[in-house]
């Protein structure tokens, strides 16, 4: 589709807002392209292929920053990943970055509210991530994530996102008045790859051994294992 005047002034604010930028705006014009309008419209690409591609650089822009910001174990970095990466969490950002103002969908899906549908504002903010991915490289692409995944994540964490080892102890100490005991029970391996076995007890229940290539993560792990057993 030829862009109109008024419609490259809409893109380039958004590039502008957001803080990305296009040397063809018809390359990002195309993310915004919902299916049900290539459905009435015939030659008209839609954006699922650019979806596709920016669901992985989302994904794996979030999962880098989650590893190198923390050191939680992977169960609670897969958690906190599918909160900010989810239908729940785009939505709003989209609505706030004015994408809803910039699709183009079919009569049908314009006339059911689909401006304002959850999963086609998730998706048209992944179609946007790959289409600049492709357009200025993943080092740009990352910092456009990181604008919005980094507040996400820093959220969480306000509202108080604990490791299980917290999680077990609150938990444990509500009932029993007693702390966790954890026991290292084995160490093995050369000085450069050690796996560390841990359990905890409960009073009389022993949970675990759980295995780590840290002592910490190995704790994680074995009060992962209490949480999901114990009768609290």
């Amino acid at each position: 589709m030829k862009l109109t005047k008024e419609r490259k002034r809409l893109l380039s604010d958004f590039c502008d807002r957001v803080g990305i930028s296009f040397r063809e705006l018809e390359h990002l014009d195309q993310a915004f392209h919902h299916r049900s309008l290539t459905n009435e419209i015939q030659g008209v690409k839609n954006n699922e292929r650019l979806e596709f591609l920016g669901d992985s650089v989302l994904g794996m822009v979030t999962a880098t920053f989650l590893y190198k910001k923390l050191d939680n174990p992977e169960g609670d970095l897969a958690k906190i990943k599918s909160q900010v990466v989810s239908e729940k969490a785009l939505a709003p950002v989209a609505l706030r970055f004015g994408i809803d103002k910039l699709l183009l969908l079919g009569h049908g899906e314009e006339m059911s509210g689909g401006r304002t549908k959850p999963a086609i504002l998730a998706d048209c903010m992944e179609a946007v991530i790959g289409a600049y991915y492709l357009e200025a490289g993943y080092r740009a692409a990352e910092k456009y994530v990181l604008s919005f995944i980094a507040p996400a994540v820093d959220e969480i964490f306000s509202q108080g996102i604990k490791d299980f080892k917290t999680q077990l102890q609150e938990k444990y100490q509500k009932k029993a008045k007693q702390c966790p005991k954890y026991e290292l029970v084995e160490k093995t391996g050369p000085d450069h790859d050690q796996t560390f076995k841990v359990c905890v007890h409960l009073g009389q229940c022993v949970f675990g051994p759980a295995s780590a290539k840290s002592k910490k993560e190995a704790e994680q792990l074995a009060a992962k294992l209490a949480l999901d057993n114990y009768k609290f």
